[in-house]
């Protein structure tokens, strides 16, 4: 009788225990505090000067006058920062950046816009959603309780449109409007087999143009080139901590998306890239500093649509390329070394004898961090926020 009776306590406990852990859940899912802000750099950022790999014995041969070396500001034996991340470093040696520094979309056409397509739809080829991974994770986390996002910019990227309700707002002067144009032809003509395509090669070669016809901005006098890079980074410090500032609000957005431009560096990179960068820089730093408190629940991702050639062109600059490196940062983050694995720049493991290789898959970063710190299903994820994406496991241990 004494043993029944303790058998039954002990049933009776454990199911006690399973139900307190399911509520648990659930309470977490309607009251969660956690943040997650993504930031996608359109143009193609070069990786290899956001984290140059400092230890790759080919790397300075082959970037030439591109390589950042001797100012690079120093992760490891292996890889750093560019000099323009400064905040971003500080972060890092408190152990609150991870980066990725081999990483793309399963895209490989070198095409921004059908790269960008896939980078914010979430799906496994080009047109292949017609809603963003961002707002179907938005969607999966009100079916759990109250949960809010925001679109940060004057028209909402592909990332966060779709069924579930997203609020947006735009910084006015601090967004170009022009550079939204692009997007809403080509949303509008993505179906269309004869425009669509037609479209892209036009829009591919008026990047092209205006990015090599920027040579003021590198042969400026150094004042003129810091009063210029101040007052980008002013603005952009400014947005950050105006984001900051809408998710600290009582039952405000825990997730919010931001768009910068300009990373389409064809030509006189150096001048550029520290300038965007800079930018990227002084918007985290806002984040960072506007959240306070909430930073130590925050996570920020940064991706672009690619990376660029790994040697340099003519102009000064990079050509389309494949893998890129991507940013994780936030004060919830775990201290650890890169996300996936470095492929080397030896001639036999380029990609197409030209890009840097990838190594990892965006969607398994991304998947990560909605795991592990939105606390998303597995399920979820494979079929729902990034569809038949199954074979693609989740990054773990982010957080």
């Amino acid at each position: 009788m004494n043993a029944l009776t303790r058998r039954q306590a002990l049933t009776s406990a454990a199911a006690f225990g399973l139900s307190l852990n399911l509520l648990a859940k659930t309470a977490y899912a309607a009251t969660s505090s956690r943040k997650l802000v993504f930031i996608n750099c359109r143009g193609a950022m070069d990786g290899l000067s956001v984290s140059p790999p400092i230890g790759d014995a080919d790397y300075s041969a082959l970037r030439g006058g591109l390589a950042i070396t001797d100012n690079a500001l120093k992760l490891d034996s292996h890889f750093g920062l560019h000099p323009a991340l400064a905040s971003v470093y500080t972060l890092a040696q408190a152990g609150q950046v991870r980066i990725a520094p081999a990483i793309a979309t399963p895209d490989r056409a070198r095409s921004h816009f059908e790269a960008q397509d896939v980078l914010e739809s979430g799906a496994g080829a080009v047109y292949g959603a017609t809603s963003g991974w961002l707002n179907r994770a938005v969607g999966a986390l009100q079916s759990q309780g109250k949960f809010s996002a925001l679109s940060i910019g004057a028209t909402a990227p592909l990332i966060m449109r779709g069924p579930a309700t997203v609020s947006s707002w735009s910084p006015g002067a601090l967004v170009n409007p022009q550079a939204r144009l692009p997007s809403l032809l080509m949303d509008l003509y993505r179906d269309d087999p004869l425009l669509g395509p037609a479209l892209a090669r036009g829009l591919e070669t008026e990047t092209m143009a205006q990015d090599a016809m920027r040579e003021d901005m590198t042969t400026a006098p150094p004042a003129d080139l810091k009063a210029y890079a101040k007052q980008g980074q002013d603005a952009a410090r400014k947005l950050g901590d105006t984001v900051a500032g809408f998710m600290k609000e009582p039952g405000g957005p825990q997730i919010a998306a931001i768009s910068l431009d300009g990373f389409d560096t064809h030509a006189n990179q150096l001048g550029l890239i520290a300038a965007r960068l800079g930018n990227l820089d002084a918007v985290i730093d806002g984040i960072q500093k506007g959240l306070g408190r909430e930073w130590s629940n925050t996570v920020v991702l940064v991706a672009t649509e690619f990376g660029r050639t790994a040697r340099a062109n003519g102009t000064g600059g990079t050509d389309h390329g494949t893998a890129s490196a991507a940013l994780v940062l936030g004060g919830s983050l775990k201290r650890g070394g890169i996300i996936g694995d470095w492929p080397s720049l030896k001639s036999s493991a380029l990609f197409e004898n030209r890009d840097l290789a990838p190594t990892l898959d965006m969607r398994a970063l991304f998947k990560g961090v909605l795991a592990d710190h939105m606390g998303l299903d597995r399920k979820v994820l494979d079929t729902s926020v990034f569809p038949d994406s199954a074979s693609v496991a989740p990054v773990s241990s982010l957080v």
